[in-house]
């Protein structure tokens, strides 16, 4: 019995010798992730930022990519998709399978000074003393798309986020559709919060929501404003057990009360937690994706 156990642990060893030594059948993706600080004359401050860079970036100079602006939640930071949701992974992978088309990926941060990156100056909305909208467009985005090999034109630029980044992705693309093909929230605040729902730590951030319920908004729209918001292509997705589920319900419905050209929504089993992002980050990946290449194909 002590030579069949020896001889079966000595084959064992000898295959993972093998296969140690064995050259990877599919090699490693040399895609990156960097962090870039631009100096905001807006903020006063410095702020840094997450850059994806997909495989073959410094192997094809003369090649430019369509851009995917992420966003991240309360109490997150630039790193948060790089850190706890496995962005880089998920993103070779839907690359390298042919789901998603090679682009860009810009983290921002939007993190508050106080507990936990919350407090004060948390969220992408203007506060009275923390411009932060007016940041984004006026110096943010020229900064990265000047940096960057992007196309640099609406068509081949999106803007997808999580709760709290959701909340921005639809105030941004809502009140500049001009900017973006494509709007992804996830779990995101559509309308107003909860009866009851108190945190101190986000107690500015919740103030300045009072002021912002997306369904209204777009309902009390003119017909103008509501062309160029049908003009952006939606991806809507939240939990079933969330508890912002309905108002991304009312979101959708009223878009297709509204005859919304592109708007899709997604309700996955899942609540307000990592797991529900992390698996929504592929889909949004190939949807935007899908914008991309369609304007490629129309300028062909």
């Amino acid at each position: 019995m002590k030579k069949i156990l020896l001889l079966i642990a000595t084959a064992v060893f000898s295959s993972a010798s093998l296969l140690a030594q064995a050259p990877s059948e599919a090699p490693k993706p040399d895609s990156r992730v960097e962090e870039v600080t631009i100096k905001s004359s807006i903020l006063g401050v410095e702020k840094t930022y997450c850059v994806y860079l997909p495989a073959g970036y410094d192997r094809n100079p003369d090649r430019r990519y369509p851009i995917l602006y992420l966003l991240h939640g309360a109490s997150g930071w630039y790193g948060t998709w790089t850190k706890s949701y496995n962005m880089k992974t998920i993103t070779d992978w839907r690359i390298s399978s042919g789901f998603s088309v090679p682009m860009i990926i810009v983290m921002p941060d939007a993190a508050g000074t106080g507990e936990r990156n919350t407090g004060p100056h948390m969220g992408y909305f203007n506060f009275s003393d923390w411009r932060y909208e007016d940041f984004f467009f006026q110096e943010f985005i020229p900064e990265v798309e000047s940096r960057y090999r992007v196309i640099g034109d609406r068509a081949h630029r999106a803007i997808a986020g999580l709760s709290m980044g959701g909340d921005g992705t639809i105030c941004y693309a809502m009140t500049h559709p001009e900017m973006f093909s494509s709007a992804c929230p996830l779990s995101a605040r559509a309308e107003f919060l909860p009866t009851g729902y108190d945190r101190p730590l986000y107690a500015e951030y919740l103030e300045v929501c009072k002021q912002y319920n997306w369904v209204e908004i777009l309902r009390n729209a003119s017909p103008e404003k509501q062309a160029e918001i049908k003009s952006v292509r939606w991806y809507i997705d939240c939990g079933d057990d969330d508890y912002l589920f309905e108002g991304n319900a009312h979101l959708y419905l009223l878009m297709r009360e509204l005859r919304f050209p592109c708007a899709q929504y997604r309700v996955r089993e899942g609540t307000h937690q990592q797991e529900y992002w992390r698996t929504a980050l592929p889909d949004v990946l190939t949807f935007v994706s899908i914008g991309f290449s369609e304007a490629s194909a129309e300028h062909r």
